[in-house]
């Protein structure tokens, strides 16, 4: 990424336009326990910046909060005191600049001096001189240089460093490594791929739009799902009628993957009644009603935040038919048992499947976390098998491949139930390699280029 405005060097000027918009996101996602998604494409809106510059303003603010933990152990060695003891704001002015000066094509003269000029408007004269001495410092080596300088020796503690390396905190690859059977090689492909910005994948929502619509608005046809076109190079979708009308959406391949396992599944009786047990914010809903409705189908929704039901009746917007979106508690069913053909039990997890879409996460997860929410997915589950019909199929799926919140929760829930039992899931991916084992899937963005989505398909007996 090229720099931008190396001119005008007058103390007094304004701070460039674009790098205040990033450093303004950072601190709403650091300090306000903000979604970078969000609060980055509001601001892109806000300030009307497009083009070159919104790209560089997404590069700014992703790769920032993509690297922390790496500049951080940068800055801990260029800094006089510990970080904790700086200032929030003089911290994220640091990783921003650290950023443009590693990771970035970006002249080193210009990126301090941008991040003096704007350290000065956004915090004050005083701490601009710190900046100015760190950020020159850290731009005497390289990134792969400081990396060498900070992480441990691979050959010593791997995980350790690749944690400096490829960014991702210790225990999150921890976990990564003990899905992946241990094998390090492996893991580490998966953290570089982690650290790929993701490619906008579009949904062409069953009749409704077709692949073929979006290859001609551009699009190229995806790998796996029949659904799914990818528009290479990014871009706003929203300039695409069918996306802005509902037709379309904006959807990760691998969601559309088991959402179509689940209603690709073989199934004796009727198939007249589907289930989204926790369906906010309606993508795969969305998906799920669209194929429903060409069978005669008709899909019910359930989630129990009323503004994330209104983004599910959003996302329903352009499917025909009586589907209903119900704000209530999965856990705590309002219709009898059995009701069901097919329910999918998408449940909230940690997230750890999208650290390339989602760069904070990585940061803001504890394994605290994982283990608070394992209760929730046992419940969950064990509610969407009960609201299954005997012989209907249930689908338990998390965007995530720590075992504690995949197999896991799986078997725990199983062994206490003697009317469930698992099914082969992988027939349903036709074409896609690397499924494992079985009989459930681990999709992966290096092997797959999707999400880490997991699934697995049960049968009520």
């Amino acid at each position: 990424m090229s720099d931008r405005n190396a001119r005008n060097r007058a103390p007094n000027r304004r701070p460039d336009k674009v790098r205040q918009v990033a450093y303004r996101v950072i601190r709403q996602v650091t300090a306000e326990d903000g979604y970078a998604n969000l609060a980055l494409n509001k601001a892109l809106r806000d300030q009307r910046l497009g083009g070159r510059d919104a790209a560089f303003c997404t590069e700014l603010v992703h790769g920032t909060l993509r690297w922390q933990g790496t500049y951080d152990a940068v800055l801990s060695r260029s800094v006089s005191r510990p970080l904790d003891e700086l200032d929030p704001e003089l911290l994220d002015l640091l990783r921003l600049g650290s950023h443009q000066l590693l990771r970035m094509r970006v002249d080193s003269y210009a990126a301090v001096n941008e991040m003096v000029t704007l350290t000065r408007a956004e915090v004050g004269q005083s701490p601009s001189g710190l900046v100015n001495a760190v950020l020159r410092k850290v731009s005497q080596r390289t990134f792969d240089q400081w990396v060498s300088s900070v992480a441990p020796k691979p050959d010593e503690d791997r995980i350790g460093y690749l944690a400096i390396a490829q960014a991702h905190p210790r225990w999150v690859i921890e976990a990564f490594a003990d899905a992946l059977g241990n094998n390090l090689d492996d893991v580490e492909k998966l953290l570089a791929a982690d650290n790929e910005p993701p490619r906008v994948t579009l949904v062409a929502r069953p009749g409704l739009a077709e692949v073929d619509d979006l290859i001609e608005a551009g699009a190229t046809r995806a790998r796996w799902s029949p659904y799914a076109a990818v528009l290479e190079g990014g871009g706003d979708p929203g300039r695409i009628s069918a996306v802005s009308s509902g037709r379309v959406g904006v959807q990760d391949e691998g969601s559309q993957l088991v959402a179509g396992a689940l209603a690709g599944a073989p199934l004796e009786g009727t198939d007249a009644s589907w289930l989204d047990l926790c369906a906010g914010p309606g993508g795969k809903a969305a998906l799920l009603a669209a194929i429903a409705i060409q069978r005669d189908a008709l899909l019910t929704a359930v989630e129990p935040l009323p503004h994330r039901a209104e983004l599910v009746r959003a996302n329903l917007r352009a499917v025909p038919g009586d589907h209903r979106v119900l704000v209530g508690d999965g856990t705590l069913p309002t219709w009898p048992k059995g009701s069901f053909d097919r329910v999918l039990a998408d449940v909230p997890c940690s997230g750890l499947g999208a650290l390339r879409r989602r760069p904070e996460a990585r940061w803001r997860r504890t394994p605290e976390d994982v283990e608070t929410l394992r209760p929730l997915q046992e419940r969950l589950l064990d509610s969407a098998i009960t609201s299954a019909r005997p012989g209907g199929v249930v689908a338990y799926v998390t965007c995530s491949p720590h075992r504690v919140e995949t197999r896991s929760v799986v078997d725990a829930v199983l062994a206490d139930r003697g009317d469930a039992t698992l099914i082969d899931a992988r027939p349903l991916f036709a074409g896609v390699p690397s499924l494992g084992d079985g009989p459930d899937v681990q999709l992966w963005p290096h092997r797959h280029g999707t999400d880490a989505m997991y699934l697995a398909l049960i049968r009520r007996s």
